[in-house]
């Protein structure tokens, strides 16, 4: 098992919480988490079923909608082709997302 720090943040869309996306944590080289909003854009990733958090290190994060989850499009800097970095560190790691759709 990987060093993990916590992650959580939230997701909106032009200021708008999202509920019901995916946030995928992709590091270097090993698994990912990932995380699901809530009603009010909330998440917390998780590495396993039962253990939260995202491996140490740099990675790209994606925002995608979940299999059961459908809404409005998410731009492809934040998606398919993300831009989106994060170091992640020891304890506490705070990530929001604010996207923009234009």
């Amino acid at each position: 098992m990987p060093e993990l720090g916590q992650v959580h943040g939230t997701i909106t869309l032009d200021g708008e919480p999202l509920e019901g996306v995916s946030v995928l944590f992709e590091p270097e080289s090993g698994r990912p988490s990932t995380g699901i909003t809530d009603a009010t854009g909330n998440y917390e990733a998780q590495y396993l079923i039962d253990e939260p958090g995202v491996k140490l290190g740099p990675g790209t994060v994606r925002v995608e909608w979940g299999i059961d989850a459908t809404g409005p499009q998410i731009p492809k800097q934040y998606g398919s082709k993300s831009e989106l970095k994060l170091e992640v560190q020891p304890g506490e790691n705070e990530f929001n997302i604010d996207m923009q759709s234009k």
